[in-house]
């Protein structure tokens, strides 16, 4: 989206006239810039081609951020302004601008403890109050007390029915998912209660501020098991093992954690394959065969 369409739009909102728009590299589904007042200081603004999608996707994230930030344990972006589609003809967010640092010394063990601080505070019930987004496909939540129904509800089966329709997962694979499904209860181990979590903790989601402290970004939240973020972690690297120990040391996991991994980067893997396709395919093949199914 040009400059000149989202800088009328944005410099209204914040009620400050904008005098420049720089492009901010990163991301592959929204367009992002750095927005200069007159006074210097400095926004991060996101936009969407896809005025449909946008709003909704915005105004989630913009909700999703502030309920990340409640508990204070790690930084979140505040949020400071979203569009409103009875007000703007554009969507934006924006968010203050976070300037990027090179990791502290002991960024690692900050990252681990405040995740698992961040997990603590959960909400009473899992699931969201509202339909979000996990990059650009809508995550459908609802609130619920049984983990096993969530995750099979609303993680697991849209994804599924999404990925068979297209025709990127033949519709043999829904017979062994049911297999799955019918296991869920014992596999995804002990009971435990809803998390707080970030839902799409990839390692570019992880950002370095300018201090050199871990501030999360572009989450897909909602309540669910805390093994949901770590397996994430672990699905395409780029977290430091002295992460997970420092998780470990301040809130240790449930025994069979590690067997529960690949079930939990299910969902993940699901996503990709309904936006990539290609050897995400296989890769969800490979969990189902490791589970029996």
């Amino acid at each position: 989206m040009r400059a000149e369409q989202i800088l009328p739009a944005v410099s209204a909102a914040l009620s400050t006239k904008l005098d420049a728009w720089a492009p901010v590299r990163g991301g592959d589904i929204c367009d992002a810039g750095m927005v200069t007042s007159s006074d210097g200081t400095k926004f991060f603004v996101k936009t969407h081609r896809d005025v449909h999608v946008g709003f909704d996707m915005f105004a989630a994230e913009a909700e999703g951020l502030a309920w990340l930030g409640e508990p204070g344990v790690l930084r979140v972006p505040k949020v400071l302004a979203v569009s409103d589609r009875e007000r703007s003809t554009v969507p934006f967010l924006v968010l203050e601008w976070i300037a990027p640092g090179s990791p502290a010394r002991d960024y690692d063990e900050a990252l681990g403890r405040g995740l698992a601080r961040l997990h603590q505070s959960g909400p009473v019930r899992f699931g969201w109050p509202r339909t979000n987004f996990i990059g650009p496909l809508p995550q459908r939540n609802e609130l619920a007390d049984d983990w096993a129904t969530f995750f099979r509800t609303c993680r697991l089966e849209p994804q599924v029915r999404c990925a068979v329709d297209s025709g990127a997962l033949s519709s043999s694979v829904v017979c062994r998912f049911e297999q799955l499904y019918a296991c869920l209860p014992e596999l995804l181990g002990p009971s435990e209660v809803p998390a707080r979590l970030h839902g799409d903790l990839w390692s570019g989601n992880a950002h370095v501020d300018g201090c050199g402290a871990p501030c999360l970004i572009d989450p897909a939240v909602y309540g669910g098991h805390r093994e949901v973020d770590l397996a994430m972690m672990r699905l395409f690297g780029g977290f430091s093992e002295r992460v997970f120990d420092a998780y470990q040391d301040f809130a240790a996991l449930s025994p069979g954690h590690a067997e529960r991994v690949p079930l939990y980067q299910l969902y993940p893997l699901l996503v990709h394959v309904n936006l990539f396709g290609g050897s995400y395919v296989s890769s969800v093949n490979r969990v189902l065969t490791r589970y029996g199914c």
